[in-house]
């Protein structure tokens, strides 16, 4: 099943998502986004996570700092938005988990 010569672009297209790499890079951008949007005290404490349906989950070291971003949501949902014009982040979702 020769399917002849194919763009370049199209052949690193299928490699990366074969592999991952578009993941990767994502979960860098949003690492990078939500340390900016946070502030570096508070990222020292917290982890975002993946991005599902306009929700960002973000793993937060304990409850008091979870129930504090959850003030703050609002203006934290906007300078993503700003940081990330395209990404879809409509919501945020804190959870109280390990941050390694």
């Amino acid at each position: 099943m020769n399917r002849g010569p194919r763009a370049i672009g199209e052949v690193l297209s299928e490699v990366m998502a074969r592999r991952g790499y578009a993941r990767v890079q994502c979960a860098a951008a949003y690492d990078a986004a939500w340390r900016e949007a946070a502030g570096p005290l508070t990222a020292g404490y917290t982890r975002p996570g993946s991005l599902r349906r306009g929700t960002l989950e973000v793993v937060v070291a304990n409850s008091t700092l979870m129930q504090e971003l959850g003030f703050q949501k609002h203006a934290l949902l906007e300078s993503l938005a700003g940081l990330l014009p395209g990404e879809g982040i409509e919501n945020i979702r804190f959870r109280v988990g390990s941050i390694e």
